[in-house]
């Protein structure tokens, strides 16, 4: 049986498109992917987020706990902030990769993956005699109560403040939805009921969160197009959310992320805290710092017009003996690039930058070489978005 988010018919009477995603069933766009894409990158766009998972994590032993599940360091945020860390198994694969917000010094929120709640929950619940104060915390999932959306794009901070007015309540105090600074989360009020609104994002632009109760998150999904729709705001689907991601070369769990690749694999070395102490997963972790990996996981940009790259294609030697050196684990057509672009395993004597590479597409050899990420670069206030693609470096 497919999970539907509160939105649901919210999302029907929009006439989107549907496709399953993680046991679930959202939109996948309400015009067209590139379209809503576009938005994104030039005005706005709206994504019902209210599929991943919420868990609330409280008390005077919370820290220390999420100090020893998640690789990065809870100590560093203060109330208010917000950091992205995995959740790694005993090997160093990574269990889900999610976003952590301090609410209230012993008041913390997970937001998970989807497709992850379960395994999370379960993982999560299996490290609770381990915790460094054990009984010093309780650990909530509260996945039902909540929904979420989350509205991206450089128009949007035009017209937030109208949507959610006034000042936070709780969690970074600001005046205004718009004096938040990346990676804060405040508390708010959004017609007598309590929210919480984070800057933080998933496509390279700038943008929020907002995480609310079950039943007022359509009032909010409506009120944001009703204000948005002047700036222009547009409601965007899983397809968009893709292509953006992968034009920043974001992981998403599944492709990038498994229990069998680790973060340094990954190239996520930057959110592990090695210097915190113990935590799951660190002892793998730090053999393979000191040794290295034997691949690496790269963006690259595909030199000639060929079909898009997908997920499973070979990844091969530039030279006429096509040996394989790797595979795709997300491709697409980039909107904002015009070329195909992606990223892929390989191993780690391919993965420098600048690194020749072919793509098997369809059988058919496409040049392509590797990139640093992001692959697109968004552009600042008051520039012209790049109309090139990036010359490797």
């Amino acid at each position: 049986m497919l999970q539907r988010t509160p939105l649901f018919a919210a999302h029907q009477r929009s006439q989107a498109r549907f496709v399953t995603f993680g046991g679930w069933e959202l939109p996948v766009h309400f015009t067209s992917i590139v379209e809503e894409h576009h938005a994104v990158r030039r005005a706005a766009g709206l994504f019902d987020i209210s599929h991943m998972g919420e868990f609330l994590v409280t008390g005077p032993g919370a820290g220390d706990f999420l100090n020893h599940a998640l690789t990065n360091d809870v100590a560093k945020l203060a109330p208010g902030q917000g950091q992205y860390t995995l959740l790694c198994n005993a090997r160093g694969g990574v269990v889900d990769d999610l976003y952590l917000y301090r609410l209230k010094p012993d008041d913390y929120l997970l937001i998970v993956n989807a497709a992850r709640i379960t395994a999370d929950w379960e993982w999560l619940q299996t490290q609770v005699d381990h915790a460094p104060t054990p009984g010093g915390f309780k650990l909530r999932n509260a996945a039902a109560e909540h929904g979420a959306v989350a509205v991206q794009g450089p128009r949007v901070a035009e017209f937030i403040d109208r949507v959610i007015p006034g000042g936070s309540i709780g969690g970074a105090l600001a005046p205004r939805v718009t004096a938040l600074q990346k990676n804060q989360i405040g508390g708010f009020v959004f017609r007598g009921a309590s929210l919480w609104v984070a800057r933080t994002g998933y496509t390279g632009e700038d943008g929020f969160e907002v995480f609310a109760p079950a039943d007022m998150i359509e009032a909010v999904w409506d009120r944001m197009l009703e204000v948005g729709a002047a700036h222009g705001l547009q409601p965007a689907g899983l397809g968009a959310r893709d292509t953006l991601r992968t034009e920043m070369g974001y992981p998403l769990y599944g492709h990038e992320l498994s229990e069998d690749l680790t973060p340094l694999e990954a190239g996520l070395g930057a959110f592990v805290s090695f210097e915190k102490g113990e935590f799951l997963g660190r002892q793998p972790l730090v053999t393979q710092k000191t040794f290295g990996v034997a691949r690496r996981c790269v963006a690259f940009r595909v030199t000639e017009k060929s079909a898009p790259p997908r997920p499973g294609y070979p990844i091969c030697h530039p030279g006429p003996e096509r040996d394989r050196v790797g595979a795709v684990v997300s491709g697409t057509q980039s909107p904002s690039l015009g070329v195909g672009i992606g990223m892929g395993y390989v191993g780690v004597d391919f993965a420098k930058p600048g690194q020749a590479l072919t793509i098997l597409i369809r059988g058919q050899a496409a040049p392509a070489v590797v990139v640093r990420r992001p692959i697109y670069q968004p552009a600042g206030p008051g520039e012209a978005p790049p109309s090139a693609a990036p010359k490797p470096s």
